[in-house]
């Protein structure tokens, strides 16, 4: 574990947008998140071909599986309200099956200015997620201006699947990207192309040596901290690359172990509340972390650490706290 001063060059947090010309800053985190509350959690789910932090339910085991998953979501989501986070719960819908409906992350992302992105998925099953009742909702809710959808990327065998894949230094108008079969190399720099980003892209394997499936589980990004596994990075150019563009966008790097992303250490948010800014995560990564590692993330005045029991979903879904939580970055209409 080490933590990596920030670049004495202040943050790049002004971005020229390519269609208005306008110089607008933006921000990093919101108080509006949504989740999608299980209906089939896990049930004979595709992903676990590629995802190795995920483990296959068995028909035996599958509904107290499902129970348990369901009591955490709730108590997840309840914590996250007691805290001061405004929480849009949307219910799974019992029909299609979807078993990663839990991961609402990785189908929509939605942007300063009123634009909301839906997204091309490898797994095919996943694609019943898009959900135009959930579109609506966000669209009844908030100010959309305009929805981009890149889901007939699929027919091109171009994969992204939002903020599972992009991790946004939205100030700095970066978008780091670990390739994989749900990740294409071509869809990012299209992405970033349409949305005024920057693209730095790289390989990451886990511990076992497995391509890491999404960005999220290796790097979570905040408004003044970055937490990144670099040892799951081998190619020295693309660490390099990694670690210079980190540090120039003016964040402290904390470092993560690969002992620690197996525990989701990565797979963190940060959000704001009336009470100041918290990072979230499970307590699984929050139990991971050094007490060096929490110090440093707790140093801005205010800042709180929330943890929830997410055992269930983080070995059954593999995934954890940050894929639950879909970021709402719209105004008010």
């Amino acid at each position: 574990m080490y933590i990596m001063p920030a670049h004495p060059i202040s943050g790049l947090t002004e971005f020229v947008a390519p269609s208005q010309g306008l110089t607008k800053s933006f921000m990093q985190t919101t108080n509006h998140l949504l989740l999608v509350r299980p209906a089939n959690f896990a049930r004979a789910s595709e992903t676990v071909a590629d995802n190795s932090f995920q483990e296959a339910v068995s028909d035996e085991t599958y509904s107290a599986v499902a129970a348990r998953a369901v009591e955490e979501f709730d108590n997840f989501a309840d914590l996250l309200r007691r805290a001061g986070v405004t929480v849009h719960v949307i219910e799974d819908t019992p029909a299609p099956v979807k078993p990663d409906a839990v991961f609402p992350n990785n189908w929509f992302s939605t942007h300063e200015g009123g634009t909301l992105v839906t997204y091309p998925t490898f797994w095919p099953q996943r694609r019943q997620e898009r959900r135009a009742d959930i579109i609506d909702y966000i669209s009844e809710q908030f100010a959309v201006q305009q929805h981009l959808d890149l889901s007939p990327w699929e027919d091109r065998e171009w994969y992204l699947e939002s903020t599972g894949c992009l991790l946004l230094d939205r100030k700095a108008r970066i978008a780091y990207a670990c390739l994989s079969q749900r990740c294409s190399l071509a869809a990012v720099h299209e992405w970033c192309e349409l949305m005024g980003y920057q693209p730095i892209t790289f390989h990451g394997y886990d511990a076992r040596g497995e391509v890491i499936y999404h960005t999220n589980v290796m790097m979570a990004i905040g408004t003044r901290d970055v937490l990144v596994c670099l040892d799951a990075v081998r190619d020295p150019a693309e660490k390099s690359k990694l670690t210079e563009s980190i540090a120039l966008s003016g964040k402290r790097i904390i470092g993560l172990s690969l002992e620690q992303i197996d525990q989701f250490a990565g797979n963190a948010l940060e959000a704001v509340t009336p009470d100041g800014p918290v990072w979230i995560m499970s307590s699984a990564a929050f139990h991971s972390l050094s007490e060096e590692q929490r110090d440093a993330l707790l140093e801005p005045e205010g800042m709180r650490i929330l943890h929830a029991d997410l055992e269930t979903i983080e070995q059954y879904g593999g995934g954890s706290a940050r894929c639950m939580l879909a970021e709402i970055f719209l105004n008010k209409p």
